[in-house]
């Protein structure tokens, strides 16, 4: 059945309507003619196209299988109730179920089952029918209008419709006219038991609305087309027949409420005959004198049926103007026997006030509707008047006041007033205007009010000016003839003997000074006479003293006399201001005076608030371009509403606290209300607008505050509840209202506030947020569809003015009020009384939220329920509310209705737009609605899983019609619906709506579609007009990277699959890529000349950046695999990049600039294995960087750190060296500069924090955006600006080998100073990690040479470093340091023992380096640090995290390098050198012992350090949740040996370095085994004499047994690595097995030969000193002999396979002579001496 229901199979005439108004998708000139062409016969035909019932009609029905059943036998009882044909019945009955039916199309059949309802929508498709006749009707009156428009658009396709009609249109209409006023009423015996007295009443009233817009086309048409004496005698007859509307044939059905349609039958019947008499031709006829030419001359026989016809008239008035034109006619055609009918004719005329009439008809007429009609109707009184006047003497015309009010009626015509001003002033009603001038300024109303209606555009506004500014005569009258008079002899003439002053005001005030001599005229009057002085003066300077006569008597009686003088005069000055500025300087004495005039006038008893409404709105014209000038004088009146005391809060406003209502207040309290008037109020509100949108400032808008409050708390909340007695008035202030709140909701925040918090804009979304004036807003907007076409329905016509079209704007104001108080609102976690009542459910539907979605049912404005869409996606985004349930059982029909209106061809493509969005947001706010406008049904053979099909009334039907490929460029599927189609399916892509895109991906072509968009040539940036293609862009390619990124590659759909790969061999990469770089230039070109953002641009480049991400980590599914298109790709990017930040621009571009430089750096990271020429890429780069250091834009912070990570990303590709990079210097320097200044910056900011007690760190997060304001982020970010200075620098002088730069540098920028500073505050305060860490990186890189090295020194690190340093781990509060802890964190995360680590390895490389000259720093260093040093040496024990040994592997190194110096160190610190040197053999006997035993150290590491696997080995897993299995088993042992050996690596490098310490510690072999004078007292005997095997306990002081094991733990590691076991790395790095092995065995060479070297230094230590016993010596002997004779032999068996020598030379040893060393096998005659050396200690001892 709703397939049956679908769809009309003709166009409805208000769908035809709505295109001949442009107010559908059909808006192209040939649309609209190809729409005439095939309706043309229905408006030919009219209302006849309707016909009666028949039996063939009948069977025609029956037979017609495409109807089904319900509908047909509705149909017929439709037919009987409208006695209309059966297949038109079924016709509207379709065109109703598609366009106005308010159920779900699956309802029908219940409905039409029931009879109660049956009935009711039977009643309502009879509403239908009868608005579909009239809507055909209003469309030929449409064409009349405007088919000789030139400025109408479709002005020629009108033009040819109307030559088709024009022959049988009028034929046609009349008799249509007859029948109408004809034809019987129906009754309940002849259609049925629903024709009841109301519905036969309703039936009227339509017959009477089809009459007049029957008679409004004849009369229009004859406006434009000639009407024969035939046709007039006809169309007289008729109207004779008809009573001008008054005796219909069922006149019995006539009600008060159906006068206005029976009297506006009445005018057009008037007006046609009128029209058809051509009077203006009649008078151009007459007065070239060819009046034989008029068409009645010749018409003997008409005339006559005319005189005796028109003879009978005269009961009404309608006849009256048509008895005057007659009569005109008869008299300008000069026919003898005619003379007493004119004279008849006329006095009938005259008698029933014929003027007075015409001005009725003309101001019904213009009281909304056709502004065409009524401006054709004014033309046409116009030419009967000024033929009258002309023809006839004035006195003969009955009241001179008549005359007057229908020429200002007529002149509200446009291009009438001009036309008067070019005829002759001496013909029409150019008399009447002479006349009164005679009579000035005695009777000055009525010349004030013609000369009003004679101001249309600027012209004539000079015109009126200069008339009045030169006039010639002075009328006044007199009882008596003054004293100081001469008169004539025959008391004629008077003559002036001496001057008067014509009005008594003060001196110095405005007057007219009467010369002496003028001449006056004695016109007799009454008891007295009137006086016409001869003299020239200006009219505006009495117009001036008037003013100032009112003033003066305004406290007496005689105030509203002078009142009802002064209103014309400022409604005269009003109308001429409003029309010409330029006027104003001259009525400068006027309206400077109305300040004092409003201000009097309001306290007198009873104000006249004519004249003050009139006042106000000329201030209000003068208000809209000095809004400042006249707010200022309007606060000295005292009139509006104003505060006694300063305002400074919203609440205190509010309560409008210290708050006068001023005087306006009073008179709409005592005066307005009471008497239900409001034109002060309207007024007000205008005057208030204008006031508003003159942008006054904060001062001024400060002032209005008041005004505001007094129309939120008084106006608004009650104006409903008001009195009035003109009907409208109350729509119109609401309006007025609405438009004040509007204006200021729109005001520029920024400017309005000006750094003030409260503000208009402030102050009206609180009040509306929060007080009753917010319910009055929803009582606007809950009126609802049912009411605004009840007030439509009442209208006389449908034209554009009138109560309904301003109740409409009123409740499109309340839905963009709404709107944006919802946006401007403060965020708060509060419900506002606003939002609770927009919210709140309802019963049975009442809620608001069904009333805004009801508006959907709108069709009078196309803007209404587009807004409240708008509204309902506010709602839907914010609230917390489900739009579903406030639905409620009508959630299914309004589905239904949003629909229709999206899949309509000729609907509004905004509203289907503003559909779409909605839904968009509701796919993410909404998951109950867009489930229901989804409408997935469970498909009836699924077997298993649910799978899902497309209901009958899916949304996703309509949007896959609007993607769809075939369907783009028609009519109905604009670019910015397409594009809306596209945003809703990336919605649902994005909430991951899975059901949905199932469906979706099933449906054929749909990649092919959706993707059709990406395929094609997009125009020039420069040239693209419809900028939402770029939109649609963007949203399809961000679908593709939400599919790719979810779904698994290899389920990815194949249509999909081939689409990418067509993406790829059509060059849609190198085509996507190239475009968006042009997008970039073309933005920069244009913003740079002040253009303004382009939002479109932002998002297809956003886009474009989600699919080159995407790219990096999905290369083979997107077809990316040629490395020359990758490094295309990433050359394009960079070159958007330059174009974007090498020029400093406006925000939006700098800001677009950051995305794409984060795209890069992503884009460097994961494609540098394609860069081959990386000076490609560092070129561009060192220019960005140099001009984003240029620039002072504070926003760019995480522009520039971007930049700097993409530099070092781009340095790390390839070694360089300086000489290779083009721009080393000046990058080197714009870096340095960099640190430099941030460093200062970040110095400041942390000293800041101290002082405000906010030391707490920030958060070190990643944003890949600029949207932060980098101000308030804190500079210590580990991406941040400071930092990656820091960190490229060290990779610039990293490259610069021999370090010469250095020096070059800090002698232009002190940056070295500057980042010590920073650095000693940031370790005194443990703050700053982040920058802490890359200083002393850098410092580390500038100290590797000795001029670097120098350079640091010479800049005060020590200083710097030594004392704060000590913060850095001394925390707690007992005296304790911190214990070394054995912390997860990874090695290379920043942390503080990590700054501890590399401050050591800073000290050794500048001690290193230096040497002497650094010596007396590194023992100062030593001594404030002896602590942390012993407690380090002693951590192995206790601690064997990595952490903890790798600071001891620092510290170790450090005192390596330090033992060089042993004498200095022995005299400036010999206790600590005690210390150090026995930690130094208990850590030697340590290492030994956990590398000797590495089950024992496993199980350290398992149980006493609480971690199965170093954190930096294992990587983090998910705890199992079942048993793990055996190959679980062995990937966990895996890790852990690997952890181990990880260990063991850090031992062994400890122990190496100890060794080759204590070595300096103990006598040097060649002097002790040759000097003989050697002072043994300055070595101390480090190991005892025990040949004990190493223990782990500190009570076991280190014996000649742990140097023993110590060689055999080497020669055993040794044994397993020729033995090519597996082949351990303990070396985490990139180098092979083989070199790791190398590079092991030369470690573990260097340590064995160290031991030994230390080993028979104490020995012979122990031999020659005499305080040890001979037995001991003996002892020890016999010892050393047997345990090195084993180890010779090992030793001997090692150095015949060959080893690497040991690093010794070339790292620790001084002499130079053995600085040569090689991992290739060595000669026997290399390895000699140290074999030779032991066998040679051996002998010796043995003896």
């Amino acid at each position: 059945m709703a397939a049956a229901a679908a769809g009309p199979c003709v166009r409805s005439s208000r769908e035809l309507w709505t295109i001949l108004l442009g107010r559908s998708a059909l808006r192209e000139t040939d649309q609209i003619e190809t729409e005439l062409d095939r309706h043309c016969e229905r408006l030919l035909t009219g209302l006849a196209y309707y016909k009666p019932p028949s039996v063939s009609s009948g069977e025609k029905l029956k037979a017609d299988k495409e109807v089904v059943v319900p509908l047909k036998e509705f149909g017929l009882r439709i037919s009987k109730f409208l006695s209309l044909d059966e297949q038109q019945s079924v016709q509207i009955l379709q065109s109703y179920l598609q366009e106005d039916y308010r159920g779900t199309q699956g309802s029908i059949k219940a409905v039409l089952q029931d009879e109660r309802q049956s009935q009711a929508l039977q009643l309502k498709i009879a509403e239908y029918y009868y608005e579909e006749r009239l809507y055909t009707l209003r469309c030929v009156l449409y064409l009349l209008t405007y088919f000789q428009d030139e400025r109408h658009p479709y002005r020629v396709g009108y033009s040819k419709c109307v030559d088709k009609l024009e022959k049988e249109l009028v034929v046609n209409y009349r008799k249509q006219l007859e029948e109408l006023f004809r034809t019987e009423a129906p009754t309940w015996e002849t259609h049925g038991n629903l024709m009841t007295e109301r519905q036969v009443s309703r039936w009227f009233v339509q017959c009477l609305k089809e009459q007049a817009l029957i008679l409004e086309i004849i009369f229009l048409y004859y406006a434009y087309f000639e009407m024969g004496p035939e046709d007039l005698l006809a169309f007289a007859r008729i109207f004779k027949e008809q009573g001008f509307g008054t005796r219909q044939t069922n006149r019995h059905l006539v009600d008060e409420s159906m006068d206005g349609l029976v009297d506006r039958i009445g005018y057009f019947s008037t007006l046609t005959l009128v029209e058809g008499m051509d009077i203006d031709f009649l008078h151009k006829c007459a007065l070239e004198e060819r009046v034989e030419q008029h068409q009645f001359a010749n018409a003997r026989g008409v005339c006559q049926e005319m005189d005796k016809l028109l003879l009978t008239f005269g009961d009404i008035p309608h006849h009256t103007p048509v008895l005057l034109s007659w009569a005109l006619l008869r008299h300008t055609l000069n026919v003898d026997e005619s003379a007493h009918v004119i004279r008849r004719l006329g006095s009938i005329a005259i008698q029933q006030n014929v003027f007075q009439s015409m001005t009725q008809m003309l101001k019904a007429l213009g009281s909304g509707g056709n502004n065409c009609t009524a401006s054709t109707a004014r033309m046409c009184i116009y030419g009967l008047l000024s033929f009258v006047l002309t023809s006839f003497e004035e006195e003969t015309l009955g009241d001179q006041q008549h005359l007057i009010d229908v020429a200002c009626e007529v002149f509200t015509a446009p291009n009438l007033a001009e036309l008067f001003w070019d005829t002759e002033p001496t013909a029409g009603i150019a008399i009447l205007l002479d006349n009164n001038c005679g009579m000035f300024p005695q009777s000055m109303t009525p010349l004030l009010q013609l000369l009003s209606a004679l101001i249309s555009d600027k012209c004539t506004a000079k015109k009126v000016y200069s008339f009045l500014d030169k006039m010639t005569c002075y009328t006044e009258p007199y009882k008596h003839k003054p004293h100081d008079v001469l008169s004539h002899e025959d008391g004629t003439r008077w003559r002036r003997q001496t001057p008067k002053l014509l009005y008594p005001l003060g001196s110095g005030q405005a007057n007219i000074r009467m010369p002496q001599g003028t001449y006056g005229l004695v016109l007799p009057a009454g008891q007295g006479s009137l006086v016409r002085w001869d003299f020239s003066y200006s009219s505006w300077t009495v117009f001036t003293c008037e003013i100032e006569m009112l003033l003066h008597v305004v406290s007496t009686a005689d105030v509203l006399i002078h009142c009802r003088k002064v209103k014309p005069i400022i409604d005269l000055v009003h109308k001429i201001m409003s029309t010409d500025w330029s006027i104003t300087d001259y009525l400068l004495p006027i309206t400077s005076r109305l300040y004092m005039l409003i201000q009097r006038l309001s306290s007198v008893l009873n104000p006249p608030t004519d004249v003050i409404a009139s006042c106000v709105n000329t201030l209000t014209v003068m208000a809209t371009r000095m809004p400042a000038k006249v707010w200022a004088d309007l606060q000295h009146t005292g009139f509006l509403p104003y505060s006694v005391t300063q305002v400074t809060g919203i609440a205190q406003s509010l309560r409008a606290e210290g708050m006068q209502a001023g005087s306006y207040g009073n008179l709409l309290l005592s005066i307005e209300r009471p008497q239900g008037e409001y034109s002060v109020t309207m007024a007000f509100l205008r005057l208030i607008t204008t006031l508003v949108k003159g942008q006054l400032g904060s001062t001024q808008s400060r002032g209005l505050l008041p005004c505001v409050v007094f129309v939120l708390k008084e106006l608004l909340p009650t104006y409903l509840k008001w009195r009035y007695n003109i009907y409208g008035i109350r729509e119109e202030i609401g309006c007025l209202i609405c438009e004040l709140i509007y204006t200021i909701l729109h005001l520029n925040s920024v400017e309005e506030s000006q750094g003030s918090s409260l503000s208009l804009q402030s102050l009206c979304t609180h009040c509306l947020a929060n007080t009753e004036a917010g319910q009055a807003i929803i009582n606007i907007m809950a009126v609802g569809v049912d009411t605004i076409d009840v007030v439509m329905a009442t209208q006389p016509s449908s034209g554009s003015e009138g109560s309904g079209q301003t109740l409409i704007q009123t409740i499109k104001l309340a839905f963009s009020i709404t709107n944006n108080v919802i946006k401007l609102k403060p965020s708060s976690g509060v419900v506002s009384p606003l939002e609770q009542a927009l919210t709140q459910h309802g019963t049975h539907g009442n809620n608001l939220i069904a009333v805004l979605a009801k508006y959907i049912y709108h069709r009078h404005d196309a803007a209404l329920p587009r807004l409240a869409i708008q509204l309902l996606k506010r709602l839907a985004m914010v609230a917390p509310m489900s739009v579903y349930a406030c639905l409620g059982s009508d959630a299914a029909a309004i589905r239904d209705a949003f629909l229709n209106r999206l899949q309509s061809k000729t609907e509004d493509m905004r509203i289907k737009v503003m559909i779409l969005e909605f839904l968009t947001v509701a796919v993410e706010t909404q998951p109950g609605l867009i489930e229901l406008f989804l409408n997935l049904e469970v498909k009836d053979d699924a077997v298993g899983s649910k799978e899902f099909i497309l209901g009958e009334w899916s949304c996703l039907q309509v949007v896959l019609e609007f993607i769809d490929s075939k369907q783009q460029g028609k009519y109905w599927c604009h670019p910015l619906i397409h594009r809306a189609a596209i945003a809703f399916l990336h919605a649902l892509w994005q909430d991951r709506r899975d059901s949905a895109m199932t469906v979706l991906r099933a449906k054929d072509r749909f990649w092919e579609n959706l993707t059709s968009v990406l395929f094609g040539e997009l125009p020039a940036p420069s040239n693209i007009s419809e900028k939402s293609v770029l939109e649609t862009c963007a949203f399809t390619l961000k679908i593709i990277c939400l599919e790719i990124y979810y779904v698994v590659r290899g389920s990815l759909d194949q249509s999909l699959k081939h689409t990418l790969k067509m993406f790829f061999d059509k060059k849609r990469y190198e085509y996507w890529s190239e475009y968006i770089k042009s997008l970039v230039t073309h933005m920069m070109e244009t913003e740079t000349q002040g253009a303004a953002t382009f939002l479109e641009f932002h998002m297809v480049i956003s886009a474009w950046r989600m699919v080159l991400v995407l790219a990096t980590s999905y290369v083979e599914v997107m077809h990316l695999g040629d490395c020359s298109l990758r490094l295309q790709l990433l050359q394009d990017v960079l070159e958007g990049t330059k174009v974007l930040l090498l020029v400093p621009s406006s925000a939006s571009c700098l800001r677009m600039g950051s995305m794409l430089a984060t795209l890069l750096l992503i884009l460097l990271k994961q494609w540098k294995s394609i860069i081959v020429q990386v000076s490609k890429i560092l070129d561009p780069l060192d220019q960005i960087l140099e001009s984003l250091s240029q620039s002072n834009q504070y926003f760019m912070e995480k522009t520039k750190a971007k930049i700097f990570s993409a530099i070092i990303t781009t340095l790390q590709i390839k070694q360089l060296k300086a000489s290779d990079i083009s721009q080393y210097s000046q990058m080197l320097l714009t870096v340095c500069e960099t640190i430099h200044n941030e460093a200062i910056v970040l110095f400041d900011q942390t000293r800041h924090a101290l002082t405000t007690g906010d030391a707490g760190l920030p958060d070190d997060k990643d944003s890949m955006e600029t949207d932060c304001a980098p101000r308030l982020q804190h500079k210590d970010q580990k991406d941040g600006v400071c930092v990656l200075a820091l960190h490229l620098a060290k990779e610039l002088y990293e490259m610069d080998e021999c370090g010469n730069h250095l020096f070059l540098i800090t002698r232009k920028v002190p940056f070295l100073p500057a980042m010590l500073s920073t650095l000693e505050l940031s370790l005194r305060v443990k703050q700053n990690l982040h920058f802490a860490e890359a200083s002393l990186h850098l410092l580390l890189v500038l100290s590797r040479t000795q001029q670097g090295a120098a350079i640091v020194a010479g800049a005060g690190v020590l200083p710097s470093i030594c004392l704060p340093l000590l913060s850095v781990y001394q925390l707690s509060t007992n005296g304790t340091t911190q214990t070394l802890g054995s912390s997860r964190k990874s090695l290379d995360a920043p942390s503080w023992p990590g700054v501890y680590r590399l401050t050591m390895s800073l000290m050794e490389r500048l001690l290193k380096s230096l040497r002497y000259n650094f010596l007396s720093e590194a023992l100062d260093f030593v001594g404030v640090h002896q602590e942390r040093i012993l407690q380090c040496l002693d951590a192995v024990r206790k601690v064997q995290s990595l952490a903890c040994l790798d600071e001891v592997d620092h510290t170790v190194g450090f005192i390596l390098q330090l033992s060089n110096f042993i004498k200095e160190w022995r005299f400036h610190l010999p206790q600590l050198l005690g210390d150090v040197q026995v930690n130094l053999c208990y850590l030697c006997q340590t290492c030994t012992f956990l590398l000797h035993s590495p089950k024992v150290l496993q199980h350290y590491l398992q149980v006493k350090n609480g971690e199965t696997i170093p954190s930096t080995i294992l990587p983090r897993q998910p705890k199992p949740t079942q048993t793990p299995t055996k190959q679980q088993n062995t990937e966990k042992e895996e890790m852990e040996q690997r952890a181990l050996l990880k260990v063991q690596s850090s031992l062994l490098r400890i122990l190496s370095k100890t060794l080759a310490a204590v070595r300096h510690f103990t006598p040097d072999l060649s002097q002790i085994l040759l000097d003989q004078s050697l002072d043994l007292a300055e070595y101390d005997m480090l190991f005892v004499l025990s040949f004990t095997t190493p223990a782990f306990d500190s009570d076991v002081a280190p014996s000649f047994g742990t140097l023993l094991a110590t060689v055999n733990v080497v020669l055993n590691m040794q044994g397993e690595i020729d033995k090519k076991k597996e082949p351990v790395s303990l070396n985490v790095g990139p180098l092979t097995s083989t070199e790791e092995a190398k590079s092991l065995k030369s470690l573990l060479m260097f340590t064995m030969e160290n031991c030994f070297y230390v080993l028979i230094s104490q020995a012979v230590r122990y031999l020659k000193d005499p305080s040890v016993h001979s037995r001991d010596k003996q002892r020890m002997k016999q010892e050393l002999s047997s345990e090195l004779s084993t180890v010779l032999s090992s030793i001997s068996r090692y150095s015949r396979r060959g080893t690497p020598c040991s690093p010794a030379a070339s790292l620790l040893l001084s002499p130079p002579s053995k600085s040569t060393c090689s991992v290739s096998k060595l000669s026997p005659e290399n390895q000699e001496p140290l074999i030779q050396l032991v066998q040679a200690f051996v002998r010796q001892i043995q003896r």
